[in-house]
């Protein structure tokens, strides 16, 4: 092989303080935004993002020059000040400490990132997969 060649994929999952319902309805395409600005600033690709008012759960295309938790710090860090700057100064937002990621084969990507797509479907008929959902406490 003459050139590196690396084919990643994280699937991360982060929440709101305390779990508080800070994702509204009204900010919640904001946050992704922001969110998908930092990852491709970061050179991640952004293959799904998606959640429900206390967590956000991504899945990205990874490269090998970053550190997982360097990721998340970066995409917590700025679109928590792009909201509470920009979006909702003077609110109260802000993410958890923790955070959940896990490798995904190149084989899973899809379903993955219909689990994603479909937050709220999931949440509303109960059929989460606990492990992605309650890791980030």
């Amino acid at each position: 092989m003459r050139s590196n060649y690396t084919q990643l994929y994280i699937h991360y999952v982060w929440a709101t303080w305390d779990r508080l319902p800070l994702i509204t309805p009204d900010i919640q395409k904001l946050v992704y935004a922001a969110i998908i600005k930092e990852c491709e600033q970061l050179k991640c690709t952004v293959i799904a993002v998606g959640g429900v008012e206390d967590h956000v759960h991504l899945l990205t295309g990874f490269p090998p020059t970053l550190i997982v938790s360097d990721l998340i710090k970066q995409i917590k860090g700025s679109s928590s000040h792009f909201i509470t700057h920009e979006v909702k100064p003077g609110e109260f937002f802000k993410w958890q400490g923790s955070y959940g990621a896990f490798t995904v084969s190149h084989d899973a990507i899809d379903n993955v990132a219909n689990y994603i797509r479909n937050q709220a479907t999931h949440h509303l008929q109960k059929s989460i997969i606990s492990t992605w959902e309650l890791t980030p406490g």
